[in-house]
């Protein structure tokens, strides 16, 4: 097996390399490849050092089976060619692909199949919001149909990128030593604030972050239900957060629901108020599973449902979920990489 990470030095790159060392990802030769300001930086793998490759027009990835892409949506939509013109299977964490009809966006625990038939060689990786809650929505899903979804996202700063994190530290040292907060990642400072603002508005008053929410869920799931979600950035350092309410063609009870997430893939329950057990972004940073809790009856709609979840996204939210992805292609005897 051959494996390639394109944009290896990002805040995803650099976990690429770590859940693929994690779950012992079947690798007999690896190359990693960036842009002209990251080629030649070395990583370890394995007790190997790699060096970055200049990402280029050439034939570089003949021979290669997977390629994990995570280098933004322009440099997917130039690359994608020169990437599977040879057979490899691209799994892309960009944007740029995930609403092409004619390319699956696969959540594993939720349309694994959907990956098998993929006609330009893409498969995409879901926005990562969207990921952790259709982990949830799906083993409910099964109980009774979806009409309505309204979600409320608190995100971490590391949804925008380790350069975003970094500015989320600086800003609170400088606002305690009473200096201005640098402001490049962001609309406004982040440290002491929240942002109800990710990604661009459209004309119709949600962002691309929401849309996306309404889009991909309605894809993966393969449903007609309607997402109107509400993103905000928090001054968090890494794992999302979200408040879901759902309304469902039959009331699902909230031990119904317990029960059907406590036994769902990729979902851990933690439900016990009185205790004051419920998840936080603090205690699920860098864990596979996407967390629930707060589980009970929507006291607005007779047939609702809300939860609260949070999950590490860019493990589970990006680069676990690529991982995964490639792991059910390879127990399908995927990919066959013909050259």
């Amino acid at each position: 097996m051959k494996v390639a990470i394109v944009g290896a030095s990002g805040a995803v790159g650099q976990e690429f390399l770590r859940v693929l060392t994690e779950r012992h990802f079947p690798i007999d030769e690896l190359v990693l490849f960036g842009s002209q300001r990251s080629a030649g930086r070395k990583y370890t793998f394995r007790g190997q050092e790699y060096a970055v490759q200049l990402l280029q027009h050439n034939d570089d990835f003949k021979g290669v089976d997977i390629a994990f892409v995570s280098a933004g949506g322009g440099t997917s939509k130039e690359f994608a060619e020169t990437i599977t013109q040879h057979g490899t299977i691209m799994i892309d964490n960009s944007s740029a692909f995930r609403m092409e009809p004619d390319v699956p966006l696969v959540v594993p625990e939720c349309n694994a199949e959907d990956a098998l038939v993929r006609p330009r060689g893409i498969i995409a990786n879901p926005n990562c919001t969207t990921i952790m809650m259709v982990v949830c929505l799906q083993p409910l899903e099964r109980l009774s149909h979806i009409k309505r979804i309204h979600i409320a996202s608190y995100q971490a700063a590391s949804g925008a990128g380790a350069a975003a994190m970094a500015e989320l530290e600086q800003q609170y040292r400088e606002v305690l030593d009473g200096k201005p907060a640098t402001v490049n990642k962001f609309a406004y400072q982040l440290a002491y604030n929240v942002i109800p603002q990710i990604d661009v508005f459209t004309d119709n008053g949600y962002t691309k972050e929401e849309m996306k929410m309404f889009n991909e869920t309605r894809k993966i799931m393969h449903t007609d239900a309607a997402c109107s979600a509400m993103c905000v950035r928090v001054p968090s350092l890494r794992s999302h957060s979200e408040a879901v309410w759902i309304e469902t063609e039959r009331p699902i009870s909230p031990d119904e629901a317990r029960a059907a997430l406590s036994a769902a893939p990729g979902v851990t329950v933690i439900d016990d108020p009185a205790n004051k057990q419920y998840p936080m972004p603090l205690f699920t940073a860098g864990e596979d599973d996407v967390f629930v809790g707060r589980i009970r009856r929507d006291l607005a709609n007779e047939n609702g449902l809300t939860f609260w979840l949070c999950g590490d996204q860019i493990k589970k939210g990006a680069a676990l979920n690529a991982v995964q992805i490639a792991e059910n292609l390879i127990q399908q005897g995927l990919p066959n990489n013909q050259q």
